[in-house]
């Protein structure tokens, strides 16, 4: 209880269905907000779908106002095998909704504190998602454009009753917009890739369908090279990499799914996604048998899927600086600039701004920055100085 709000615990199936629902009061009227699908949230806490409780737990709660009404929403979460990563063990918070009230906000903040500081927690970031960084991570604070697929989506209030709190900008993460055309790539970037495509060692290409068990080997063997060395980033299995692709197959397009290889080998990849929130914004959160057959014939009828995302960009480390980024945009460009590619836009999901070297790759195609989300920090020792998240690539 504090003051005129008080909280209650997820546990009910009622509960679960006002978790759910409360985004879709607090953004009414915004044209911009797409619900999500009930069934890729509710994923997150459930221990069957999601590996990480293995190591961890999550919590949820609703926060009540005097009359009962549901005021606002949060969770918290944490997992020993990633907590532990940097100097002090981190625990997490997400899934955050509030009315414009920062006493409600408080009660919401101070609950994932409390509960993660008795699990041995110093420090606090959100809003994250307990499960990977390419799903529902980061505050919305410039860009109100309606969210790619699995993206958070808030309203602008929200960075005052988070930074008002005491959370600090522990690093940005930036979508990139491009049009699918050439007119802007740098001509930098062209002749490195030029070099890189005259050396018969080095190949691009997209993967079929029916390779996926070898997309699934390639993807790991890059990400745990060139992405799980990022603090707070842990390594992935084959089988995990599988299941990733496995719960992503409905709506994958074997014409976004680009690989590079040295010597047949893989060393980078680049792999993109039909931005079906294009789609899911006529389903009202729902995937069931009505929502299938709409989601069916939007994707397949409606000629509405005009934009693809990059899921995730990665190249091993010893390949970097070569050029060999620029020949995978270049390989892929050359199919997308043909009149039959369906996607006319390309957006860039997470890009962080302790990667210069991705920013700058992105400035040299052409690309630009069109939303910015926050990724924050809390350290429950406020006398603690706080550092921003390292540089990586430089």
């Amino acid at each position: 209880m504090a003051g005129s709000f008080h909280l209650v615990e997820v546990r009910s199936k009622k509960e679960i269905l006002e978790f759910h629902d409360l985004p879709s009061r607090i953004n009414a009227g915004d044209p911009n907000w797409i619900k999500p699908l009930f069934t890729d949230v509710e994923s997150v806490f459930t221990p069957s779908s999601n590996t990480l409780f293995r190591t961890g737990e999550a919590v949820r709660w609703l926060l009540k106002d005097a009359g009962g009404i549901t005021a606002g929403r949060v969770a918290a979460f944490y997992s020993k095998k990633i907590a532990g990563a940097g100097k002090e063990p981190v625990g997490s918070m997400g899934f955050f909704e509030c009315i414009n009230n920062s006493e409600a906000a408080a009660v919401l903040f101070d609950a994932c504190r409390l509960w993660l500081a008795e699990r041995g927690m110093k420090v606090m970031e959100g809003p994250v998602n307990f499960g990977d960084r390419d799903r529902w991570w980061g505050l919305l604070v410039d860009g109100f454009l309606p969210p790619n697929y699995c993206m958070p989506y808030n309203p602008p209030y929200y960075k005052a009753l988070f930074e008002d709190y005491g959370f600090k900008n522990y690093f940005e993460q930036y979508t990139y917009h491009s049009s699918i055309t050439d007119a802007n790539m740098d001509e930098v970037i062209k002749i490195k890739a030029e070099r890189i495509f005259a050396n018969p060692d080095y190949s691009f290409r997209y993967m079929k369908r029916s390779e996926m068990k070898q997309i699934g080997r390639n993807f790991m063997i890059v990400y745990n090279k060139g992405w799980a060395r990022f603090p707070g980033v842990k390594t992935i299995s084959e089988g995990h990499a599988r299941i990733l692709l496995k719960s992503l197959k409905p709506i994958l397009d074997e014409k976004l799914l680009w690989f590079g290889f040295y010597k047949g080998e893989p060393i980078c990849f680049f792999l993109m996604l039909p931005e079906v929130n294009q789609i899911v914004r006529h389903l009202n959160g729902k995937l069931n048998t009505v929502g299938k057959l709409k989601f069916l014939w939007h994707r397949h009828a409606s000629g509405e899927l005009t934009k693809a995302f990059g899921q995730i960009f990665g190249i091993v480390p010893e390949h970097q600086r070569k050029g060999v980024e620029g020949a995978l945009i270049m390989s892929f460009a050359k199919l997308a600039f043909s009149k039959s590619f369906p996607y006319k836009e390309l957006e860039f999901n997470w890009i962080g701004d302790f990667n210069p070297s991705m920013m700058h790759l992105l400035d040299q195609i052409g690309a630009r920055i069109i939303k910015t989300h926050i990724t924050y920090r809390y350290n429950f020792d406020r006398e603690a100085p706080f550092e921003r998240a390292p540089l990586v690539n430089i």
